[in-house]
Formats: structure tokens, C-alpha cells, sequence
């Protein structure tokens, strides 16, 4: 028998490999078959009975036989599989699809199909495939469901192979799997408009004006739709092309998500915990910010920033949301804890300044890296900061919620240093906390005489 995936896996052809093959494939029953021939014919011997030799041998030889034509029944079936979706939120369900096709002129047997999967997804799938004629197709699917995001392998396909009458059991695997990739949950946000957004066309977008005057204007080439009254005639009939006035330069507003995952930061595990609100905040803040037209990049503590690609590490202008959502969201399917103590690396990288919008999602903070942040607020027109207290995400919610202990000191070294600092109680929507963080930047604006956007 052969299998095949995407590509082609061939079975055991040894004779002697595939004789013992054979043999370890016997069923219980099987083996008592044939433990019973044995027996019976040492019987015979012994009795001197010539016709219980005769029912030993035939009970010894038949799961023998069995094993033998199943083993050079040579069947060629191609497996495939497809998941529905590839990347999907943590809680939400998967759909996996096989199809099994027969591509040889031997209709098979009774096959039996088992998918690998890992405990975290659910029980391994297993169907019963009856005889499949020459040239057909058996197509089936099974369900998948995680809380835990990550990334989990899905194979490979086991086929196994058993005769009429239960004797023997073959097992050949396909040697190709796929991936499945659970995100953290993305909770859809509010439409606020926080400092540090740009006021202008469009939401969360610039314009700079380019330099006026005919001396000092930058042309670019024509291009079609541009309004020919935009012709700049001096540099056409220098460059010998048709030149129009760039007038103005649309630039995309910026956003860095910090994303701190120290260890020493958090307490507890599980999808319930501190860390996994963090990450899910983080991907809600990041998809929101694309949707709004924003450039943006993840940061964390490591100092390591995602996308990461060109100079600054943000997601520019010529790379699509899309890719740039599932990228960061890659990113945070499997982020983890890291060994690192301080904040440090990452004030490193936002130390360049003009790094628009900082939203941070932090954990347990001492006055040091209290300290780090409000270094940080300086180098960006608008900073809002979720801090969870991980004392509280332990311990068992009581009746009356009180404040965070152990971080109102920190939040206020924040606020003192121009956060908008909150604080994440147990359980807390990140929605509301968006809301809220907009509502205090909009009072703290009042309260300096400002005039929020």
C-alpha cells in the first residue's frame, strides 16, 4: 500500500523488514488465532490426533495468510487536508477537511483514518472509511477548538489498512502536516481619538505641507488622474517628461503598541490570566490602529519591534493592513514570557523620537521602570498606559471591588509624567478601558486648559 499527502510517502518494500511488518500487525485476534493453531497442532503431536492437526494448521495459517495478502495488496491513495480557517482567534472553532483519494485501478479495502492532533485541540479524530472503488474520492472533517493560542501542528494522516476478518492491521503515515495558528482575541474598539492622532483628511492621517513657490517646489512625474493644472512646465521641459507639483504629502499617523512580557511581571497562567489580557489587548489596540489608517508596530520589552521591516519598524504606506495584522498577530500567537528585568531596550528603540502614539500594556512596575516610562512619554505626543496589578489577578474576585493595591504609586508617577495611566482590574473589557483612557485624557486636557482634538 501506498500513501501520499502533497507529495508521495512509499511503504516498506524489504521483504524481510516487511515480513516482520506484517507479523507486528496482527490483531488479538490475530495472535489468538494463531496461538491456537499452535497449541492444536502441539495437541495432535501429543494425542496423536492427525485431524487436530489439521483444524491447528488451518487456524495457524490463516492469520498468516491474512497478514501476507494485505501486506502485498499494493493500494495507492493521496490524502490531502484543509483547514477552514488557517488562523483563527483563541475560543473560536476550525474546521479540517480530508479527502482520501484511490488513484489505483484496485478498489480497497476497509480503511481506517486517523489524524494526529495535539490534547490542546481536542480528541484525535478517527473515521471508518468503507470500500473505496478505483478512481473514487472519500471526503470527511472534524472540528478544532482552542483557548490557548499558539501554533499547533495537524498531522501527519495515519491510514490504517485491516483484511475481511479482523486478522491483521496495517498503519502507514503520510509525511506531510499543516499548521494551524490560534491568535490571541481581538475585542472590536471604540472610535476615540486620543492625543498623539493627527488632525487632517482621513482618519488618523497627516498632511505635510511640501515647500510652496515655483522655486522651491518637488515634481514628480505624471501620472493618470493628476489635475493638469498641477503641471510644473520648467521641470517638464527640463527632464523632457510631463512634471506635476507635488503639492503635498500625505503621511500616515503613527502608533507603537509596547507589549511588556517580563516574567517577573505577571503571576498565573492559563487563558485567564494577566499575561494572556495583555496580549489580548495588544492585538485589539493593533488591529484597531490599522483599521484607522494608522502605521504601526509592536514593540515589547526585548526591545524587538514587529513588522519591523525598513528603518523605523513600523508597517509603512506600501504594506498592506492585512499583512501587516497577520504578521503581529503571528507574532502574538506565540509570544511568551521573557527573562529580561527592566524596560530598558525598548526606551532605546522609542529614544528617536517621532514615534506618534504609544500605547502600553504593562505589568507589576517598581520605581525604576516606573521611572523608564515616564522617560518614554517624552518621546511621544501621546501615551496611554494599562497596568495590571497581578496580586489581584490571583487572588479570588471579592464582593466589593476596591482599588489595585500595590500599583496606585505607580500609576501616579505615571500621570505625573503625562500618561494616561489606568489601571486593569480583573476580568475588565478593553473596550471600557479604551473608553475610559479617552475620558481621562479629555479631562486631563480640560483640567490644563487644553483643548482636546
Amino acid at each position: 500500500m501506498t500513501t501520499a499527502g502533497t507529495g508521495q510517502a512509499e511503504a516498506d518494500r524489504g521483504d524481510k523488514g516487511g515480513i516482520r511488518t506484517a507479523l507486528a500487525g496482527l490483531t488479538t485476534r490475530g495472535r489468538s488465532f494463531l496461538a491456537a493453531g499452535v497449541a492444536a497442532a502441539v495437541c495432535s503431536y501429543v494425542l496423536g490426533q492427525s485431524d487436530l492437526l489439521r483444524v491447528g494448521l488451518l487456524l495457524a495459517v490463516l492469520p498468516l495468510v491474512c497478514a501476507t495478502v494485505l501486506y502485498r495488496t499494493r493500494y495507492r491513495v493521496a490524502g490531502s487536508r484543509r483547514l477552514s480557517p488557517a488562523r483563527l482567534p483563541a475560543g473560536s472553532e476550525a474546521r479540517v477537511h480530508l479527502r482520501m483519494d484511490n488513484v489505483s485501478r484496485l478498489p480497497t479495502g476497509l480503511l481506517m483514518l486517523q489524524d494526529r492532533v495535539p490534547y490542546v485541540l481536542g480528541p484525535r479524530p478517527r473515521f471508518v472509511l468503507d470500500r473505496v472503488e478505483a478512481g473514487g474520492r472519500r471526503e470527511v472533517s472534524y472540528r478544532v477548538r482552542s483557548d490557548l493560542r499558539g501554533r499547533y501542528p495537524l498531522g501527519p494522516l495515519q491510514l490504517r489498512l485491516t483484511d475481511p476478518f479482523g486478522m491483521c492491521e496495517l498503519t502507514r503515515s503520510f509525511s506531510t502536516f499543516d499548521t494551524l495558528t490560534v491568535i490571541p482575541r481581538v475585542e472590536p474598539l471604540a472610535p476615540v481619538r486620543l492625543s498623539g492622532e493627527a488632525k487632517g483628511y482621513g482618519e488618523g492621517r497627516q498632511r505635510s505641507l511640501a515647500l510652496a513657490g515655483e522655486d522651491d517646489v518637488i515634481p514628480r512625474g505624471y501620472r493618470y488622474g493628476d489635475d493638469l493644472r498641477r503641471v510644473h512646465w520648467r521641470s517638464t521641459a527640463r527632464y523632457g517628461e510631463l512634471m506635476v507639483r507635488r503639492e503635498e504629502q500625505p503621511q500616515r499617523a503613527r502608533c507603537t503598541v509596547l507589549l511588556d512580557t517580563r516574567g517577573i511581571a505577571y503571576q498565573g497562567a492559563g487563558p485567564d490570566s494577566a499575561f494572556e489580557w495583555a496580549v489580548s489587548g495588544a492585538a485589539s489596540v493593533l488591529v484597531h490602529m490599522l483599521e484607522r489608517g494608522f502605521s504601526v508596530r509592536l514593540l515589547t520589552d526585548t526591545g524587538n519591534a514587529v513588522p519591523g521591516e525598513g528603518g523605523d519598524g513600523f508597517a509603512g504606506a506600501n504594506q498592506e493592513s492585512a499583512d501587516a495584522a497577520g504578521l503581529m498577530m503571528d507574532t502574538l500567537a506565540v509570544i511568551d514570557h521573557s527573562d529580561g528585568a527592566g524596560l530598558s531596550r525598548a526606551y532605546d528603540v522609542l529614544r528617536g523620537g517621532n514615534e506618534g502614539l504609544l500605547v502600553a500594556f504593562l505589568g507589576d512596575l517598581d520605581e525604576e521602570q516606573a521611572a523608564v516610562l515616564g522617560r518614554m512619554r517624552q518621546r511621544s505626543p501621546g501615551a496611554v498606559a494599562f497596568v495590571l496589578d497581578s496580586d489581584s489577578w490571583v487572588r479570588e474576585p471579592s464582593d466589593v471591588p476596591g482599588p489595585l493595591d500595590g500599583s496606585g504609586e505607580r500609576l501616579r508617577m505615571l500621570r505625573e509624567a503625562g500618561w494616561t495611566a489606568l489601571g486593569v482590574p480583573r476580568g475588565a473589557s478593553v473596550d471600557e478601558l479604551w473608553r475610559q483612557a479617552d475620558r481621562e485624557r479629555r479631562g486631563m486636557a480640560a483640567a490644563g486648559g487644553g483643548e482636546g482634538p
